[in-house]
């Protein structure tokens, strides 16, 4: 009696904070009337759910940890946000020779969403993994010889960075039914100026710096559960055929399943966390323990011979991306949005974007312990058509394949990052854009889309937004 009267009151003091910010936020005469199904659905991250929608609506830590732990994520924030430098230097130093940011944050901002550069600007928050074909020893990508799987543009004085890289648009205007225009962009990438020649034929595929709050409740969702979802060969007919990737856990030394990064290619936020260290500024660590410019000329066996980031300092990076708390979604009770989940569903968007999902009991992380969570993903590889391929294999995931994005605080990335750019590059410049660039298993749910009144889009729209 003691545990539900406990867990009931937490939900109710939620539900009542959360009534207070609607108010304040949206200067509501009276509060929403919400179901216990869209009460729920509000804690997105169950009780490890926030309620800030401003600007730092990502960055926030798990509400209710203890102070060991909410001492540790402090000190993996700090880590986070730590800018390196060439060495040597008494603070921070190993950045290099080759790099594409100096921070964790640099490309995370605020902890959210990267987008492509604009006109003049450096590559700051998007990356190039690069490829030949085959297969290395377990299973996974090539890279270029000379270049590594990952294009790092800047270089510490002294070396040169391995090349730039141009981006092209192309536009073409599209109508709904209805006549309401819309246009799609399509990017094409070149590198430039490369440090040593390229081979004759790699392979290309842009990056965006994908949100990070949520992973530590996505890690926590049992393996089971994750697999209960797929369908690899289509058996039920719906023409969703979802496929878990199994990339290379460092740490185990065995393939594992995949969660993390556009391809679900990473089993974990400590490797993901490691892996960026190294190729995004490198950064060595007890996992990566070589620098990214291993095999170039400009590589020499003394810049390995201290690790650049102590094994603690990683883990609490770990934890501190761990514990980062997931938006409270907004505006549950209202009509349109009520409409919009419906078309949502009807559009069979669910199918991939799926709602719910319980975390794994964890006694010795009771944060994540138990949690029912609202990430609208089902962390599985799906064919998205040819448009949008990159046509680069990654461990199972072919050219075509890309992970389901959770949709959980999408509605928020204006306020937070400043834009609107959705997808794998960022090529969207708002939600129905990337709606619309959906094809291959989504294909199906976007004529759905395609077809429906201005007025059923735009609650589609509400609905996304208030997530």
């Amino acid at each position: 009696m003691s545990f539900r009267y406990n867990k009931h009151k937490i939900i109710y003091f939620a539900i009542a904070l959360l009534v207070v910010v609607m108010v304040v936020q949206s200067c509501q005469k009276e509060p929403q009337e919400l179901t216990e199904e869209e009460l729920n659905e509000t804690l997105s991250g169950g009780t490890q759910t926030v309620f800030n929608s401003g600007g730092g609506a990502y960055g926030q830590p798990f509400p209710n940890m203890s102070g060991n732990n909410g001492f540790v994520h402090g000190v993996g924030d700090a880590a986070f946000e730590a800018t390196f430098v060439s060495s040597p230097s008494p603070i921070n130093p190993g950045l290099g020779p080759i790099f594409n940011s100096v921070s964790c944050r640099s490309c995370h901002i605020a902890d959210g969403r990267g987008k492509p550069p604009m006109p003049g600007e450096q590559l700051s928050s998007m990356l190039i993994r690069l490829s030949v074909s085959g297969q290395e020893a377990h299973g996974g990508p090539i890279g270029i010889p000379g270049f590594g799987d990952q294009l790092q543009t800047k270089a510490i004085v002294g070396s040169k960075a391995e090349a730039d890289l141009d981006i092209k648009y192309s536009y073409k205007t599209y109508s709904f039914p209805d006549g309401q225009k819309y246009e799609l962009r399509s990017p094409s990438y070149q590198l430039k100026n490369p440090y040593i020649p390229l081979p004759g034929s790699y392979m290309v595929s842009p990056r965006v710096a994908p949100p990070v709050f949520g992973l530590g409740l996505l890690e926590a969702i049992p393996e089971w559960a994750v697999l209960a979802n797929e369908d690899v060969n289509d058996a039920n007919g719906d023409g969703i055929s979802g496929k878990a990737n199994y990339g290379w856990d460092e740490v185990k030394k065995q393939k594992a399943l995949g969660r993390f990064g556009w391809k679900a290619a990473m089993p974990t936020i400590l490797q993901q966390s490691a892996g960026a260290y190294q190729q995004d500024m490198g950064i060595t660590n007890f996992i990566y323990k070589t620098k990214s410019a291993f095999g170039q000329s400009q590589y020499k066996p003394e810049m390995d011979a201290i690790i650049d980031v102590t094994d603690s300092l990683l883990h609490a990076v770990d934890f501190y991306v761990k514990t980062l708390a997931v938006p409270a979604r907004r505006n549950a009770g209202d009509a349109t949005v009520k409409r919009g989940k419906m078309i949502f569903q009807q559009a069979n968007c669910t199918s991939c974007h799926i709602a719910t999902f319980k975390t794994d009991v964890n006694v010795a992380f009771r944060e994540i312990s138990n949690q029912t969570i609202f990430p609208y993903t089902d962390l599985l590889l799906h064919d998205m058509g040819t448009e949008l391929a990159d046509n680069r294999p990654d461990y199972l995931a072919n050219g075509q394949e890309w992970r389901t994005s959770p949709l959980w605080g999408i509605g928020l990335t204006q306020v937070v990052n400043g834009h609107n750019n959705f997808l794998h590059d960022g090529r969207a410049r708002n939600l129905t854009e990337a709606i619309m660039w959906h094809g291959g298993e989504a294909e199906q749910s976007k004529q759905h889309i395609q077809k429906l009144s201005s007025i059923d889009r735009n609650a589609l729209l509400k609905f996304l937004e208030s997530l």
